[in-house]
């Protein structure tokens, strides 16, 4: 046997009304929904009727359209039944050309009202009718005696402790807000509050002034640029607004949109893909799908094709850009240089941009690597920042050219030069390398320092560290720290291996190590042209060279931005106690 479900009708208002919209705000933009739908729909039949909406506020906010009606069928089909879209359809209420599609936008009305009332009259025949309905779902339907006019009247009457949503300086900036682009005539109390024009549709694409003034309108700053877009798949037109300096990547990335001339939402996110997050958009299409409530948009298949069609064209903007007004595309990428990036990593036209415009930090200061190229012949490059701003002090001094690719998306980009232009044209550069281009010190003092570092070994063998003497600039560097990242990988696995229970995982753990080099991971390079370097030659305390050479490392460590052991600390701590106790007399 079957049943037929029983619904609470007072439980299903409440739901809807209170709980699929965000704000009581958007019973506005429901009216206003309602209202140019139905003038919509009797220009269908009679396309020289009149397209106006008036708009009356105080204890009882009145909203008249010179729309199509309802008959008294309508009226129970449409008013007060719940989910029969079908029946939308049957009577023509659910077509692409309308803005309402779910029908319960009319039970937005009680999360202000308690009461409402529509008196409608149909352009297809019929007297009027009456409908009044309160919150708690009942309704009655009767018609009206006399004279109505085609058209539709909704009356509404404030519940407790909503009665200013319904006075005049609340409803105004509502109606503008939501109505501001809508084909019809809006008043309210007598002025006109909707201008019913898109600004994008009567400017030509050279006249930005306008565009500009409407942006710091709309999100508050003067745009870099204001680029016309549009998806003829979705009737979508309007600008994206480029914004004139910085802003960090993980920004929300809101956008104002209307969906055929009503205003969706202005914090609506998911338009344009994530690098273009510098970008902010105003538009108006036709065939995106809202959520339910119509306050954002519904993540189908069209949406996915919008962005990536709107991605497209602000791409091709920063193309046409470079080649147009290269010096602004560089102010461009200066401001806006993780976006772009993010851009360039899969986009080969991107890259040369970025390649000609953006400055990376380098040995020669911020310069473009294509600048960086013509001048070293290859890119050299660390990817690393700590070790670069290290080791770049001492490779500018030889001569050598080296570029910072520690920054987000820098090594992809470098990678994807190689694989575009040869791998000739970037490579990474290993610390040892710059170890091999310094020069080798004089003899004499080369003898003096192995003698102090003989006496002193017990300093740096804590530290599983070698000492190598060069000479180099700059002067004021006493002690370089180049680190081999293959040994320190090998010296953690090892340590890894002894402190580990299970047999097996160490035995494993000891293959993995076997045959490998005995040299240290880390290489203490002392400066023999540092005149702190040329005293320690001369010392002849074999307590104050370890303490030195001691000192000299923790120096170093701290030079290189590297993470302080709990053995580091230590030294630290005990040289520069030692020190300062040598210093007052102590020793």
């Amino acid at each position: 046997m079957s049943h037929t479900f029983r619904v609470d009708l007072r439980g299903i208002i409440d739901l809807l009304s209170h709980h699929l919209y965000s704000s009581p705000r958007v019973y506005v933009r429901e009216l206003l929904q309602n209202a140019v739908d139905a003038i919509t729909a009797r220009r269908e039949l009679d396309p020289s009727c009149p397209a106006d909406v008036t708009i009356t506020c105080g204890p009882v906010l009145t909203i008249t359209d010179t729309g199509v009606g309802l008959t008294e069928t309508e009226v129970h089909e449409l008013l007060s039944t719940l989910g029969r879209t079908s029946k939308r359809d049957d009577l023509g209420f659910a077509r692409e050309g309308f803005l309402g599609q779910f029908g319960v936008g009319m039970l937005s009305c009680f999360l202000v009202a308690s009461s409402v009332t529509v008196v409608t009259r149909s352009a297809r025949g019929g007297p009027g009718v009456r409908w009044e309905a309160d919150s708690s779902g009942n309704y009655t339907v009767s018609a009206v005696d006399g004279d109505v006019p085609v058209g539709t009247t909704v009356s509404l009457s404030a519940s407790r402790g909503n009665e200013h949503w319904l006075e005049a300086d609340v409803v105004r900036p509502l109606v503008v807000d939501y109505g501001d682009l809508l084909p019809a005539v809006v008043t309210l109390d007598g002025a006109r509050v909707t201008r019913g024009v898109r600004p994008w549709d009567s400017l030509d694409a050279a006249e930005d002034a306008d565009l500009s003034e409407y942006c710091e309108q709309v999100f508050g700053f003067t745009p870099f640029e204001a680029i016309p877009i549009e998806v003829e798949a979705a009737g979508l037109t309007g600008v994206a607004f480029v914004l004139p300096s910085g802003v960090h990547p993980g920004t929300r990335q809101t956008h104002r949109v209307y969906l055929k001339r009503m205003l969706v939402g202005d914090n609506v996110e998911g338009l344009l893909p994530d690098w273009a997050y510098f970008v902010r958009c105003v538009v108006d299409a036709s065939a995106i799908r809202p959520t339910a409530s119509r306050e954002s948009l519904y993540q189908d298949e069209m949406l996915l094709a919008v962005r990536e069609e709107l991605g497209e064209q602000i791409r091709d903007w920063l193309i046409r850009l470079d080649a147009l007004e290269p010096r602004r595309a560089g102010e461009l990428l200066a401001a806006h240089h993780l976006g772009i990036k993010s851009l360039a990593r899969s986009d080969d036209e991107m890259l040369r941009l970025v390649e000609r415009w953006l400055p990376f930090e380098t040995t020669d200061g911020p310069i473009p690597l294509r600048q960086f190229k013509r001048k070293h012949g290859a890119i050299l490059y660390i990817p690393d920042v700590d070790e670069f701003h290290q080791l770049a002090p001492v490779a500018a001094a030889q001569g050598l050219g080296l570029v910072n690719a520690g920054y987000a998306y820098d090594l992809e980009l470098l990678n994807r030069l190689s694989a575009l232009d040869g791998a000739s044209v970037a490579r990474r550069v290993a610390p040892t390398e710059l170890l091999a281009a310094l020069a080798d010190p004089e003899p004499g003092i080369e003898t003096a320092l192995r003698l102090r570092l003989s006496e002193g070994a017990a300093a740096l063998d804590r530290h599983d560290c070698d000492a190598v003497i060069r000479d180099f600039d700059p002067v004021s560097l006493p002690a370089l720290l180049i680190t081999n990242a293959e040994q320190q990988r090998k010296l953690d696995t090892e340590q890894t291996a002894e402190e580990v229970a299970d047999p097996l995982w160490a035995e494993l753990l000891g293959q993995l190590t076997a045959g490998s080099s005995s040299s240290r991971p880390e290489q203490l390079v002392l400066n023999c042209r540092n005149p702190l370097v040329q005293r320690l030659a001369r010392l002849n305390d074999p307590s104050l060279v370890e303490l030195t050479l001691e000192s000299l490392y923790v120096h170093a460590v701290l030079q290189a931005r590297r993470a302080m052991r709990p053995k580091d600390t230590a030294a630290l701590n005990r040289s520069f106690l030692e020190l300062l106790d040598r210093a007052v007399g102590g020793k």
